[in-house]
């Protein structure tokens, strides 16, 4: 049997580059890049088209971050954010029809770039109070939500964990762990809305060699970045994400 895959050269210019911004984003490094997968492959195909795509090639990416970083990730922290991640995709599943992605983009995309405002006038010092856990409850089930509607769950989980000051290692293994668990928890209900078609499958399937050069690329960075320039290249990716985005919910 011949698989119906996607053939139209356009679509392969912005997924090729996509897959590798997501394998980077995965390994921490360049955290947020990851977010712009879906809005850049949805220049050639529909927002739910891209996400399912997405699908195979993000469980192969979180199999290799979970098996790279699989002893430094902070346990105590991870047994906080996955249940509120994981209410946040049954909240994106129960809403996903009734919700325009691009509206939730846009959301997501000022909620973000809010986050980095505050961030760069208001620079965190060492006696500053770390966040709340309320307010990491509240933007970890959002982080699930976003990642359920578009993959898009970096940016506000990485609000809540940014200030906690973990090093890069430590940051990199507990979101490759948080995101390997929400990931997981998606292919259920993607299933039940028919979005896991033997052309997104297959499509993803051609897709699926790209997404370890990401990783592996992001993965040695990740290892020998000084601390301060890690997070700077952490907003940089949260800055590009939040712009595009917002753009993509509210402008254009």
């Amino acid at each position: 049997m011949n698989l119906p895959i996607i053939t139209d050269l356009h679509f392969y210019a912005v997924a090729v580059p996509a897959v590798l911004m997501l394998g980077v984003s995965k390994s921490g490094f360049g955290a947020g890049f990851g977010s712009l997968a879906v809005p850049l492959m949805a220049l050639a195909v529909t927002v739910p088209e891209a996400a399912a795509i997405l699908m195979p090639v993000l469980l192969l990416m979180d199999l290799l971050g979970i098996a790279a970083f699989r002893r430094d990730f902070d346990r105590r922290l991870l047994w906080f954010l996955i249940p509120c991640g994981l209410v946040g995709t049954v909240i994106g599943a129960l809403l996903f029809k009734a919700l325009p992605a691009h509206t939730v983009a846009g959301i997501v995309g000022v909620f973000t770039l809010l986050f980095l405002a505050q961030r760069v006038l208001f620079p965190p010092r060492p006696s500053d109070p770390l966040p709340s856990k309320t307010a990491g409850a509240v933007l970890t089930t959002i982080s699930g939500f976003t990642s359920f509607i578009a993959h898009a769950g970096g940016p506000p989980v990485t609000a809540y964990v940014v200030p906690l000051r973990l090093s890069p290692v430590a940051y990199t293994a507990t979101m490759a762990y948080f995101f390997f668990v929400v990931n997981l928890s998606k292919w259920v209900p993607y299933a039940w809305l028919g979005l896991l078609d033997w052309r997104n499958m297959a499509t993803s399937l051609v897709l699926l060699p790209i997404a370890p050069l990401g990783v592996w690329v992001g993965i040695r960075i990740a290892r020998r970045i000084d601390p301060a320039w890690f997070y700077r290249f952490v907003y940089l990716g949260m800055l590009l994400t939040g712009l595009k985005l917002t753009w993509d919910g509210f402008i254009a």
